[in-house]
């Protein structure tokens, strides 16, 4: 059955009505995004606003959305967005994955942030969701303007493409990355003599067609992403397959202490098999932090599922965000 539904064009129009469309630059792209506005009927949060971050090879309606809205219901601006070379923002070749890029990306949401009339320059929060939950943390190092920082499913994409997912048999050894970098400069020879970017499937293609012995994670994330649950017609489930070679010496979490003495919140579900990422995000940070994990929930469930990690986001932007 393909993927795109009548409910899943339903969701992404009423998003649509719900937030204002805005853009931004980013270094030398045009980064597009989703501004989710309280409602008059919202607690005051004194300008307090959130910039909100989409999971490698998903777009703003998806996740990022969801999360910005909840919040954006309880009192706070909240600004979801495509990163470079994904959705709608620029970038070429389309599809690229680069850590770079989307760090940067982070500080240029605030940066806009800061032009708002609606914004309090001194209480911007990020909020970072599976890739983007490595890629906040590591902007937050560095940017003191993020005066509180959180993550949901944290992943480091550096150390998933150099190890693949640990404790399963996802995981794999230095041999088969060389041998993909190998592939990649191959592939960026060809592009400089004509060839177009080759890409890749994220996650599995038939969601009903799956390996029996397949993580979780890459399970759930195929369910999620190929099904009416996740599907959106910009994340078509592709990666320039170059991109490993930009992703495997990014480092995510090795100097998340910078990001003391500001309050640092990292949320996982306790049946994550991706739940050892949150942990060393969090074991390298200094206080104030926390992990918070949600009973029984895992990785992609925490994706759509907001029951327990909503009002915890809300509980936290709200104590440390100025009022």
């Amino acid at each position: 059955m393909k993927p795109s539904t009548y409910l899943t064009q339903l969701l992404i129009a009423a998003n649509l009505a719900l937030a204002r469309r805005v853009t931004f630059p980013s270094r030398n792209l045009t980064i597009v995004g989703e501004l989710y506005l309280p409602e008059s009927s919202a607690p005051n949060r004194n300008g307090s606003a959130i910039v909100v971050g989409h999971p490698y090879g998903g777009v703003k309606e998806q996740t990022a959305g969801l999360y910005a809205k909840h919040l954006s219901e309880n009192g706070f601006l909240a600004l979801a967005f495509d990163a470079g070379y994904q959705g709608e923002s620029s970038g070429s070749p389309h599809f690229l994955e680069d850590p770079g890029q989307r760090v940067e990306d982070f500080k240029a949401a605030v940066s806009y942030l800061t032009t708002l009339d609606e914004v309090n320059p001194e209480n911007i929060g990020a909020l970072g969701i599976c890739a983007s939950g490595g890629y906040v943390p590591f902007a937050a190092q560095t940017d003191l303007r993020m005066k509180a920082v959180a993550t949901v499913s944290a992943v480091d994409v550096g150390s998933l493409f150099r190890e693949g997912l640990k404790y399963t048999t996802g995981a794999f050894n230095r041999t088969v990355i060389e041998q993909r970098l190998k592939e990649a400069g191959e592939l960026r020879t060809a592009e400089a003599h004509g060839a177009q970017p080759e890409l890749s499937p994220i996650v599995p293609e038939d969601p009903n067609n799956l390996p029996a012995d397949l993580p979780t994670l890459w399970r759930e994330a195929s369910q999620y992403y190929r099904t009416s649950r996740g599907y959106h017609p910009r994340a078509p489930n592709r990666v320039v397959t170059r991109s490993l070679d930009q992703i495997v010496n990014f480092w995510a979490f090795n100097q998340n202490a910078l990001i003391s003495p500001r309050p640092f919140l990292v949320i996982a579900g306790s049946a994550a098999d991706s739940l050892y990422f949150s942990q060393q995000s969090y074991d390298r940070a200094l206080e104030p932090k926390e992990l918070f994990q949600v009973p029984g929930e895992t990785h992609v469930g925490l994706y759509d599922n907001t029951t327990v990690s909503g009002p915890k986001l809300v509980s936290f932007f709200s104590q440390h965000l100025p009022q």
